[in-house]
């Protein structure tokens, strides 16, 4: 291990890493081998037992992104988190079983075309077995459910999502992409710059805190499996399928607490309910 990586901040603190609870969390038992193999199997069980979630920042608490509190909360607590919580946790992980681990900012677009703040983390790891670089977007929400190749065009499809990279041919940042009528709709665009553990930290906080984030305001869940994606905005439910199809259900306040559970798999206490049922129902107080 090259430990001046560390000293200068340039690493991912794997080597802190409670790994055998970050794999007991996840539900994988395979092969620890620095693998494409390895990595879309650890990439699947990420994606599909970690939930993205907002609900610290709704609460106006702190979202520190220190390894030790960062896996009490998404490992120890099975809590969920969003992207800066993710790809900080996943490049630990990474980079702890002796894959390469390169951070990416990225700009969320979702078609709109606006020029956005560069406020999404991704990973882009290498393996031992490839000569192929392959980006992990395991904290969007609506991700990938494995990693795409890191090339011009690649298209992954699984458990019936499809998602392509693509190089935008006028600026020569890369988008990841999603089907979108007969083509694709940029999800969100990058350059191909290093980041850093202490870049995430600058980006986080002004997600967590700045009053024009999406995230400060709103609940905000999601939860991504094979077939299904599953996405709570304050009080509505919405079920969308890869065909297309969307069902959708506007709950009570006191409803939500128990959706949180069931679908997104995250287990409140008494306090975080109570705060959370304050939040819910603050415009009609």
């Amino acid at each position: 291990m090259d430990t001046s990586k560390h000293r200068e901040g340039r690493g991912w603190e794997g080597e802190r890493l409670d790994l055998d609870a970050y794999l007991a969390r996840i539900g994988y038992r395979g092969d620890r081998s620095p693998t494409i193999e390895t990595l879309r199997a650890l990439h699947f069980a990420h994606v599909t037992s970690i939930p993205f979630e907002n609900l610290e920042i709704v609460l106006g608490r702190g979202l520190p992104l220190d390894l030790d509190p960062l896996q009490d909360k998404l490992v120890r607590r099975a809590r969920g988190g969003y992207c800066f919580e993710h790809a900080r946790l996943f490049s630990a992980v990474a980079e702890r079983l002796g894959f390469g681990v390169t951070g990416l900012l990225s700009r969320v677009s979702l078609g709109s075309g606006k020029l956005r703040p560069a406020t999404h983390a991704v990973p882009l790891v290498t393996t031992a077995d490839t000569d192929a670089r392959w980006l992990c977007d395991v904290g969007f929400g609506s991700s990938p459910l494995q990693p795409i190749e890191f090339a011009d065009g690649t298209v992954m499809s699984h458990g019936g999502w499809t998602h392509r990279l693509a190089r935008d041919g006028g600026t020569g940042e890369w988008e990841v992409q999603r089907p979108a009528g007969d083509g694709w709709e940029d999800m969100h665009h990058f350059p191909l710059n290093p980041a850093y553990a202490i870049d995430y930290v600058v980006g986080n906080h002004y997600v967590s805190t700045h009053p024009n984030s999406p995230f400060v305001g709103r609940v905000a869940l999601q939860r991504m499996e094979p077939g299904v994606l599953h996405v709570l905005d304050e009080m509505v439910l919405t079920t969308h399928r890869p065909d297309g199809s969307v069902e959708k259900q506007t709950l009570e306040a006191g409803e939500v607490p128990k959706a949180v559970s069931e679908v997104f798999g995250i287990e409140l206490d008494a306090e975080d309910d109570t705060a959370l049922l304050a939040h819910l129902r603050r415009d009609t107080a």
